[in-house]
């Protein structure tokens, strides 16, 4: 069992992007998860991890929502 933590910027408002996200991943992969968190964060940051990875950055990836939830899939 794995955790997916989702790092979110507030100020930008970044926050329902980051409920879409959880839950879009929970769709998917919450069978095989232990927990999934939601971190509020600044400066622009939008960063999934699994299990301490990070498997999406959108300061280095454009990655459409369904990528990311198979990205995170493949991790787990």
């Amino acid at each position: 069992m794995s955790t997916v933590e989702i790092e979110y910027c507030v100020p930008c408002g970044f926050r329902e992007r980051a409920i879409e996200m959880s839950e879009a991943i929970l769709n998917g992969c919450e069978r095989e998860l232990d927990e999934l968190s939601l971190v509020m964060g600044d400066h622009g940051v939008f960063r999934v991890a699994v299990d301490g990875e990070t498997v999406y950055d959108k300061a280095e990836d454009r990655a459409e929502l369904d990528e990311v939830v198979r990205t995170v899939r493949s991790a787990l």
